[in-house]
């Protein structure tokens, strides 16, 4: 259980890095059609897209650090590490459903991956 946990909280980083990518590198061109905005829009919200953008990548990267640190045999640092970034992930999947229901959609893809694999990490754990 804990490599299928490690895999998914895995997929869920990755996930997150693409987020990072259209938030902060991409939210004036590719994004635009992912999000559905004008360029004004798009112009707009840059600032705010790149920097929300960033908090995506540092989840990604605790996900990825701690699966690091898990295969070097720190597994206490490492799964706290991986399991406080996904459900940190997790978290915000669910303010995005509740906050705007129309987004359940992309909330399950953000939060479904994050879910699943922490929960057969903490059963890896008992």
């Amino acid at each position: 259980m804990l490599v299928a946990g490690l895999v998914l909280t895995g997929v869920a980083a990755l996930i997150h890095l693409y987020i990072f990518l259209l938030e902060s590198v991409w939210w004036r061109s590719r994004a635009r059609a992912v999000f559905g905005t004008t360029p004004e829009q798009a112009e707009q919200t840059a600032e705010m897209a790149f920097n929300q953008g960033f908090y995506n990548l540092f989840l990604a990267l605790g996900i990825a650090i701690g699966t690091v640190l898990v295969a070097l045999d720190e597994r206490t640092v490492g799964l706290t590490l991986v399991l406080f970034a996904a459900a940190s992930m997790v978290a915000a999947g669910l303010v995005l459903v509740l906050s705007s229901p129309a987004k359940a959609r992309p909330a399950l893809i953000q939060l479904s991956p994050p879910l699943v694999g922490g929960v057969l990490l903490v059963a890896s754990l008992l």
